[in-house]
């Protein structure tokens, strides 16, 4: 029986014998429905045993459906399979299949073969610690947990321990304090500020247990075993919609019920050897630093504050000088504009993880790498540098602003747009929006980096010997479009949505430092209609 009424059908247990990277043995429940002789195979429906949220004994009706009608059972057995269905952009559903029988032995059988197999998938969590941000985005947080996600967990037998924050940094603090060690991952319900807030906490448990100081730029981070699930209730929810493909709470607290797994690369931020923060998304320094820094000002105005200073920092147009030094990641198999972009088993994050593990063992064993990398320095004025390790894709601009970077390549899309027109700068703005190539302007400037440092002209003795030892060594490319800016003195830098007030920084990617519980976006994905 499924949610469209009861038909006769055929129920197979079908095991592939398939050995997958990991070794484990993968099996998958094929339900092929049988309505007539001769029928085509489209009608058959394959649900992975992988997919299956839980199976249980249930009531079954009174009648089944066979040889064309209505037929009394004597005495029906049935249980329900709950699973996953796929619907339209990317979304996933809870759905619920019951089959029934008057043979009671073959029931039992079958409900017990399927609890031996979802007992086998050790990857999925049996507890959570959940963090419910019930201010952020519009203050529905706990809301949407307890409707659309307690029930789910309760369904697939997850326990939590929940933590309802009221104030900042509530959840970073906790993670220092809690005993991590009885939990099976992380589960935040906000948005990107309080996923930051997790990350930050997380990252920085792990790096004091394991003795390593994070303020040190060279330092080498201990990847963490737990991962971090997301439940979007935020006003962009970008790393959300950048990892699974859409802002939908049911998709996510299926995707972290079934175990998922994502690994996904993180940016240290450091000023004069002290860390700043960890970045996911975006850096962005002009443009998308003085928007965010104007519209903290202006909080009383709720979401409605991120377009009055978005057009407000369009109509400044301020540029500001400086100098960008970056090392190009020539360990990664992609490029920013190939149009290649990160999907569920990407090919380009695994080959160029293992190119970047080769590189570095290369240089732990003292071993002569054939390719020279050098640093590259560009001086000149900016309206904005961006650097992203994901698409920074939101239902706003679906493709993001680096559509074809991606989550685990150990590497980050930088950015760079020079001074130009207004009129310019709204068209390159207009293109994230469509499915043009933004980088396709004059004036704009990528490249997929593993480190690069900043340092504004107007930044006085603390940074001045950076910016010497940058010229001294590489030399500078400079070069200024003519057009109509108001220069400035200095911006501040957007990091994932908080403010940072140092201009000059210095950045490295860690690849694949944490783990989310996420699959990343699926390719052509079965489009259904919505229920």
């Amino acid at each position: 029986m499924d949610r469209g009424g009861q038909k006769s059908c055929h129920l197979i247990l079908r095991g592939r014998e398939r050995i997958t990277e990991e070794g484990v043995w993968t099996q998958s429940l094929e339900c092929s429905r049988q309505r007539k002789p001769g029928l085509a195979s489209s009608d058959a429906c394959s649900v992975p045993v992988s997919e299956i949220i839980t199976v249980e004994e249930t009531e079954a009706q009174g009648k089944h459906y066979a040889t064309g009608r209505w037929q009394r059972m004597e005495k029906p057995f049935s249980f329900t399979v709950h699973c996953v269905k796929r619907a339209r952009h990317h979304r996933w559903k809870w759905a619920q299949v019951t089959f029934w029988s008057s043979d009671e032995q073959l029931c039992h059988r079958w409900l017990q073969t399927l609890r031996e197999l979802l007992a086998r998938l050790t990857c999925r969590p049996k507890h959570l610690l959940v963090f419910i941000n019930p201010f952020g985005g519009k203050g529905q947080g706990k809301r949407i947990y307890e409707r659309k996600v307690a029930p789910l967990f309760s369904l697939a037998s997850i326990t939590t321990d929940i933590v309802v924050t009221e104030h900042a940094n509530q959840a970073k603090e906790t993670l220092y304090e809690i005993d991590l060690d009885k939990y099976d991952g992380l589960v935040c319900v906000g948005g990107d500020g309080m996923f930051s807030e997790v990350l930050h906490g997380l990252i920085g448990r792990t790096q004091r247990n394991a003795g390593v100081d994070q303020n040190h730029p060279r330092a080498t981070l201990v990847p963490s075993p737990l991962r971090i699930g997301i439940i979007p209730a935020g006003s962009t929810d970008c790393v959300c919609y950048s990892t699974v493909g859409t802002n939908d709470a049911e998709t996510s607290a299926l995707h972290i019920i079934v175990g998922d797994s994502l690994p996904m690369d993180v940016s240290s931020v450091h000023h004069n050897s002290t860390l700043l923060r960890y970045s996911v998304s975006l850096l962005g320094y002009g443009f998308y630093g003085d928007l965010i820094k104007d519209s903290e000002k202006k909080r009383w105005m709720g979401l409605a504050r991120y377009d009055f200073a978005g057009v407000k920092t369009f109509l400044s147009h301020h540029y500001y000088e400086g100098t960008v030094s970056f090392l190009p990641a020539q360990h990664t198999v992609g490029s920013p504009r190939d149009r290649k972009p990160c999907r569920a088993g990407c090919f380009v994050c695994r080959q160029s993880k293992r190119q970047l593990e080769e590189e570095q063992k290369k240089a732990l064993y003292g071993l002569e790498n054939t390719e020279v990398e050098e640093w590259q320095v560009i001086c000149g004025k900016f309206l904005a540098i961006n650097a992203t390790n994901m698409s920074c894709a939101c239902p706003r601009s679906p493709r993001g602003l680096s559509p074809a970077a991606h989550l685990g390549d150990g590497s980050s899309d930088l950015i760079l747009i020079r001074k130009c027109s207004r009129f310019d700068f709204l068209r390159f703005l207009v293109r994230h929006t469509n499915q043009c190539d933004q980088f396709d302007f004059s004036f704009v400037e990528v490249y997929r980096v593993k480190r690069f440092q900043f340092t504004s002209k107007h930044v006085e003795d603390e940074d001045s010997d950076l910016t010497e030892r940058g010229k001294q060594r590489f030399g500078q490319i400079c070069i200024d479009n003519p057009s109509c800016c108001c220069p400035a003195s200095g911006s501040s830098w957007n990091c994932d949505g908080e403010v940072l007030h140092s201009p000059s920084i210095e950045v490295r990617v860690h690849c694949q430092l944490v783990q989310l519980f996420a699959r990343g976006i699926e390719e052509n994905p079965k489009q259904e209609p919505h229920s």
